[in-house]
């Protein structure tokens, strides 16, 4: 049974928003990795890169920046209910910055394709 305050829509963002930066924070030693390989190992860079032209490492790619914008708009949802008076319509933007975030990651897959 879910308790009264876990049955709200914007919980559902709470929640995307928290498990986001989660993951968004598992990932950032890989990405420094692979940074780090660029200035110790171009040849094991390169190898890396070509790698990732799988389709199933672009469409993690693509879910990396659903999550990454998700979380960006999770952040400013929860700095407009912290600075500004609370409305109806907010339950409306969660849904549309969550819309939104979707869209930035299939614009990055259309671009990566």
């Amino acid at each position: 049974m879910l308790q009264p305050h876990r049955r709200h829509p914007l919980y559902l963002f709470f929640v995307l928003h928290r498990v986001s930066g989660l993951l968004l924070a598992l990932f950032l030693p890989l990405h420094f990795w692979v940074l780090s390989l660029a200035l110790t190992a171009p040849e094991r860079l390169d190898a890396f890169l070509s790698w990732t032209e799988a389709p199933l490492l672009k469409a993690a790619e693509t879910l990396l920046v659903i999550l990454l914008a998700a979380h960006m708009l999770g952040g400013l949802r929860l700095l407009a209910l912290e600075l500004l008076p609370w409305r109806d319509v907010q339950k409306s933007r969660a849904a549309a910055g969550a819309a939104l975030a979707l869209v930035v990651g299939l614009v990055f897959l259309l671009n990566a394709a």
